[in-house]
């Protein structure tokens, strides 16, 4: 029964939908690929390096650090223990970054460097919700607004709402968004290079093993190059609840019963990632993303359905033993 609700299938629209044909998408709740998703100002001949270290001039944005490509992700740390690691943040102008990034690095590559940056900041770092309430809105990208809708039309009309926020991604293959799902509908376009998504729907969390992990944060060292520490947050910081699957698109990580889908997102592409929907995001090439996400209605029994989803399973700490040696080998 779960195989017929779920599958390994994922449909593709040759165009957008429109604003009826989305709203019955987001009823069925199962992601879709949209291709000739034309923004206006977006297009991947215009975000050349170039335009943007043009457009950006000395503004500094907040760019993520780590030593592995892994930010927000279950790492090992100081005593052998596994934590969740959240990156260093840095404040930089666009030009040191992109001369960072590399068309010719991956996350499967055994040479890692000793700093991978990844501009993730999230939350709406182009347009957050005091914007959608008409309140000032500052945003480290202002510049690039003008390039950047602040809604996708046939999603807003569906929905009846504007986005929470919007985002701007800019990395390169290094970089790996662990998987993780999210309380928002999702649109996510690919201005240039390439995304590769595992997504799994909700009925499939169980398959994830997430555990407690204590929280920690890389920060600089004062040796003379600069390098990486995972520095464990205090005690009383909450633990973090996370899959301890680290490479959930590689064979044999995942059950037999898990339903995953593996999809390509290429330029001028876009994909619909429903409220829930766990995902796992690896890039190709230095990429830049869009993304707007819509809150949705957490009420009746799509909220009973997902709270009862995450209850099926408990969760115990990941510095078990048994634990522990899972993720390592990953």
């Amino acid at each position: 029964m779960l195989l017929d609700l779920n599958g390994d299938y994922i449909d593709i629209l040759e165009n957008p939908p429109t604003n009826l044909e989305f709203a019955r998408i987001v009823q069925i709740s199962r992601p879709v690929v949209i291709r000739g998703f034309k923004v206006p100002g977006v297009s991947s001949s215009k975000w050349s390096n170039k335009y943007l270290i043009n457009a950006m001039g000395s503004r500094l944005v907040s760019v993520a650090v780590t030593p592995n490509g892994r930010a927000d992700a279950v790492t090992l740390g100081p005593g052998g223990k596994l934590y969740f690691a959240e990156p260093a943040v840095e404040r930089m102008t666009i030009e040191p970054l992109l001369e960072n990034l590399s068309d010719d690095v991956n996350s499967d590559d055994n040479g890692v460097s000793l700093k991978t940056y990844y501009l993730q900041s999230q939350n709406g770092n182009v347009y957050s919700s005091r914007f959608f309430q008409g309140l000032d809105d500052p945003s480290e990208f202002e510049p690039l607004r003008q390039s950047i809708p602040s809604e996708v039309k046939w999603c807003t009309e569906a929905l009846d709402k504007p986005p929470d926020a919007v985002n701007l991604w800019i990395g390169d293959g290094s970089s790996v968004s662990s998987i993780h799902s999210d309380p928002y509908e999702n649109i996510y376009t690919v201005v240039r290079g390439q995304k590769h998504f595992t997504l799994l729907p909700p009925t499939d969390g169980w398959c994830l093993d997430e555990r407690f992990y204590p929280h920690a944060t890389y920060v600089r060292t004062l040796d003379q190059g600069g390098n990486l520490a995972l520095q464990p947050s205090p005690g009383n910081t909450p633990p973090v609840r996370w899959s301890s699957i680290l490479n959930p698109h590689l064979p044999g990580r995942l059950p037999p019963e898990a339903h995953p889908i593996h999809i390509s997102i290429s330029e001028g592409e876009a994909i619909y990632i429903p409220v829930g929907w766990w995902h796992h995001v690896r890039q190709s090439g230095i990429t830049v993303a869009l993304n707007w996400w819509y809150d949705t209605e957490m009420r009746g029994m799509s909220w009973v359905m997902l709270s009862y989803l995450r209850a099926m399973k408990d969760v115990t700490s990941g510095n078990s033993n048994d634990e522990k040696s899972d993720v390592m080998v990953d």
